[in-house]
């Protein structure tokens, strides 16, 4: 009985042993897989590459004023997944169709007796952005290819971006709309205090200048050879603003009370051009 059970321990030892053995064997093999590279011959479409994109850009979602233009992306890719890169769009401004459609409600001169501003005064008080752009880091998680009738391929990825937005916003509100200098405020002529004239209308807009805030987007490459590539991007730029320059939180003055944090969403189409042009390839 003894002798069985020492030779049963004998056994479970060396299956244990075998065991360990063949557990580390396949770990070496596996080791020298996981080092290999996922695809050979791949096309390394964007990694150390710079990317110069000539841009045509417009909001999806303005409410008084659509922005309206063109620019310049600049990009480099560190690795196939993430990139630095920047922005910056020149544009023009054209009225909604809210707008359009607000102007013949209202009455074409000042009328005191109401609250409500003349067309001048409405449109005059309208901010536009000649400038915006954003600094940002971009990471590349999906790429592949399309097929078309199995006889067509292309290479595609889907990149999303994050970083900081920047705006230069213009207000044209001449100073004989916007004439009062306190708004809001009491003033004071020789003895006599002049209380406010609780009159929006004709208070300084106060949405223009230099604006900074927060930059999202999504987008895709599809690339038509080794260094040209269709990039659309849907792109986010949020920051401070009142685009109406108009009495927002109804205090009956035009303050920077009247501002909050807004998302300017714009859709961006563009030719990208990689450099070098030659394309690396892996092992």
């Amino acid at each position: 009985m003894r002798t069985h059970q020492i030779l049963l321990a004998s056994l479970a030892v060396l299956s244990v042993v075998g065991g360990t053995a063949h557990e580390a064997s396949a770990e070496r093999r596996q080791n020298s897989l996981a080092k290999d590279v996922a695809v050979r011959h791949r096309r390394l479409l964007v990694k150390n590459r710079f990317e110069v994109t000539p841009l045509f850009e417009s909001t999806i979602n303005a409410d008084f004023r659509h922005v309206i233009g063109g620019g310049l992306k600049l990009e480099y890719h560190l690795t196939d997944k993430w990139s630095i890169g920047v922005i910056g769009v020149a544009s023009a401004s054209v009225n909604t169709g809210l707008v359009n459609k607000i102007l013949p409600t209202l009455e074409p001169a000042t009328n005191n007796a109401t609250r409500e501003p003349s067309q001048e005064e409405f449109t005059d008080h309208l901010n536009s952005m000649p400038f915006h752009g954003a600094a940002y880091v971009s990471l590349t998680p999906w790429y592949g290819k399309l097929a078309a009738f199995s006889q067509a391929y292309v290479a595609f990825d889907f990149y999303f971006q994050a970083g900081v937005a920047f705006a230069s916003l213009q207000s044209t509100c001449p100073a004989s709309v916007c004439s009062d200098k306190n708004p809001g405020k009491s003033t004071m002529m020789g003895m006599d205090t002049i209380p406010p004239d609780n009159n929006p209308n004709n208070d300084p807009a106060l949405n223009s200048g230099g604006r900074a805030g927060l930059y999202l987007g999504g987008g895709i490459h599809v690339f038509l050879n080794d260094f040209l590539a269709l990039d659309m991007t849907v792109r986010d730029y949020a920051f401070s603003d009142n685009p109406s320059g108009a009495d927002y939180n109804a205090d009956l003055a035009v303050t920077n009370a009247d501002n909050r944090f807004l998302h300017h969403l714009f859709f961006g189409a563009g030719l990208s051009v990689m450099l070098p042009t030659k394309v690396k390839r892996t092992q």
